[in-house]
């Protein structure tokens, strides 16, 4: 489904150049759940980043599928990632001044998805991520285990191929992060692909798969066995 191939991404500051990803060469297939993990500052949100479409990288070849999608101008990429790829981060990004059902809602209204429907899918997914009875809520009326659901409701309402995650249970405790585990781990069964970042080895567990990165690179890529 996704493959990177000798991807670099430099960042130039006034003084110093300074390596995110370096020759790094990944392939994804369709319905993997990967966790990528490492130290601070080696490059996972970079590469994160780069597989979402929100940076492009500075060498090598993104390919999604049999397209070449790395180097494409913004509002091609705005436009893909709008169709294909569903975000949630460890800080919520909700927007405080809407209600939770409209802050879901928000990422079919950029697709122009027509009335009804936004409000079918906007039910279905509240009720998957069992977020319904707080519908007419805004954001800060919700915790930070709540609030985190409302984020995953929002970025699979579309209906995406690919969900990206980036350290999905960091603002959360240990019982609430085992929930938003459990609602990726239930979409991935359903066949959508999860690329998620995470210091948290325990998360890892549920990913059938690992990357390691140190410096830019990776040094690990385990596949776990079936039990």
């Amino acid at each position: 489904m996704l493959t990177l191939t000798d991807i670099a991404r430099y960042y130039q500051g006034p003084m110093v150049e300074t390596i995110a990803l370096d020759a790094v060469n990944l392939s994804i297939n369709e319905g993997e759940f990967v966790a990528v993990m490492g130290p601070s500052g080696c490059g996972k949100s970079t590469l994160l980043n780069v597989l979402g479409l929100l940076d492009s990288p500075t060498r090598g070849r993104y390919r999604w599928h049999d397209r070449d999608i790395g180097h494409w101008k913004e509002a091609r990429r705005s436009e893909w990632r709008k169709q294909h790829i569903g975000f949630v981060f460890q800080n919520f990004n909700l927007i405080n001044e809407l209600t939770i059902e409209e802050n879901i809602e928000l990422a079919l209204l950029y697709r122009k998805v027509a009335s009804k429907e936004r409000r079918r899918r906007v039910a279905d997914v509240m009720d998957q991520v069992g977020i319904a009875h707080r519908a007419r809520h805004y954001p800060a009326q919700l915790s930070g285990g709540q609030q985190q659901r409302v984020a995953v409701a929002r970025a699979i309402v579309g209906e995406p191929s690919l969900i990206l995650a980036d350290e999905p249970t960091g603002n959360l405790d240990s019982q609430q992060g085992q929930h938003i585990m459990d609602i990726l781990s239930g979409l991935n069964q359903a066949g959508t692909t999860v690329v998620m970042v995470t210091h948290d080895a325990h998360n890892a567990d549920h990913a059938h798969r690992t990357v390691n990165l140190f410096d830019g690179r990776i040094v690990l890529d385990n596949v776990r066995l079936a039990s």
